[in-house]
């Protein structure tokens, strides 16, 4: 694993109603979760992050 993708954190650690990082967009278990994803998983999560920040405002 090569863990190349790095994580799309910027600081602002706080959830909206749906559960999501205002800041990064990701949920509380990816954050927890991240350090140990794989890149494919990693990768993944990172392709979801536009739409979630899109449909948050909405």
């Amino acid at each position: 694993m090569s863990k190349d993708i790095i994580t799309p954190c910027i600081g602002i650690c706080s959830y909206n109603a749906d559960g999501l990082c205002v800041g990064c967009f990701r949920t509380g278990d990816e954050i927890v979760n991240w350090f140990d994803m794989s890149d494919e998983e990693r990768r993944s999560v990172m392709l979801q992050l536009d739409q979630r920040a899109q449909s948050s405002f909405d």
